[in-house]
């Protein structure tokens, strides 16, 4: 029974972590799938606006899209409407959709963007006034030059590629061939470093080397070193020996003595 219910335990444990692997994969590939694609890249220079239908301020009434003044609305040119992206200004990025068509002459001076005023008072680090509709604190500065993504296009009429004036009427014809998509360049690996050849180990050479002529003589060929130090092991060694020898036969004589001593007392007695 114990080993049954040990195997079933396996076996249960295997299924789970299956299980687990398979769901995590599954919600990396869908987060993969909700990544935004870039559609469009470019920079422009924006202004901004607030178009409450209030009558203040040049406003001329609800945005072209049907939607109410809010953050992120911002008027296009030439986009479709409800075309969305964000905008880079300064390291600060901030979504918007096009909500509205605008501006309009200014666009003819290359002013393709036209952001509503609290996106613009973030960006810029100003403070937008509800009373003026109007930003505050940036010096009375209206336009930035801004960097621009698309991530999505509108389904109406409007042109899908780069922003054009106003004037031309793009934004009021079907785009049915939209910029093709930038592609992105992976960045190369710089090559892997070849691995050192490792060099063989130096081999001390046994050569006999000449020793110096002496005055008036011949070069005579001096023993090589290691046959001078094996000569001087040798030499130690049997001194050793000997000595070793010599007690050991001391050691011997001695015990003899002793034993001869020994037997000539009992021969006494």
């Amino acid at each position: 029974m114990s080993a049954r219910f040990g195997l079933r335990s396996c076996a249960l444990f295997a299924t789970s972590a299956t299980t687990v692997v398979a769901i995590a994969c599954t919600a990396a590939h869908a987060d993969s799938d909700t990544d935004e694609k870039v559609l469009l890249k470019g920079s422009t220079t924006a202004s901004y606006y607030w178009d409450d239908g209030s009558g203040r301020n040049g406003d001329t009434g609800m945005p072209a899209s049907g939607k109410p003044m809010q953050k992120g609305l911002a008027a296009s040119p030439s986009w479709p409407l409800l075309t969305e992206g964000y905008v880079v200004y300064k390291g600060k990025k901030l979504p918007f959709f096009v909500g509205d068509r605008g501006p309009g002459v200014p666009s003819n001076r290359g002013i393709m963007l036209d952001l509503d005023a609290k996106t613009f008072a973030e960006l810029t680090g100003g403070r937008f006034n509800p009373n003026t509709l109007s930003v505050d604190g940036v010096g009375g500065q209206g336009h930035i030059d801004v960097d621009y993504v698309i991530t999505k296009w509108g389904n109406g009429v409007g042109k899908k590629n780069y922003p054009v004036p106003f004037s031309t009427g793009a934004w009021a014809r079907k785009d049915t061939n939209p910029a093709k998509p930038p592609t992105v360049v992976a960045e190369e690996k710089p090559a892997e470093e070849e691995p050192a050849q490792l060099k063989p180990p130096a081999v001390k050479s046994t050569e006999v080397k000449p020793a110096e002529e002496p005055a008036g003589g011949k070069a005579v060929a001096a023993p090589p070193e290691n046959a001078v130090a094996s000569k001087t092991e040798a030499e130690e060694s049997s001194a050793v020996g000997g000595v070793l020898l010599a007690g050991a036969l001391a050691m011997a004589g001695g015990g003899a003595v002793l034993g001869h001593k020994r037997v000539r007392r009992l021969i006494r007695r």
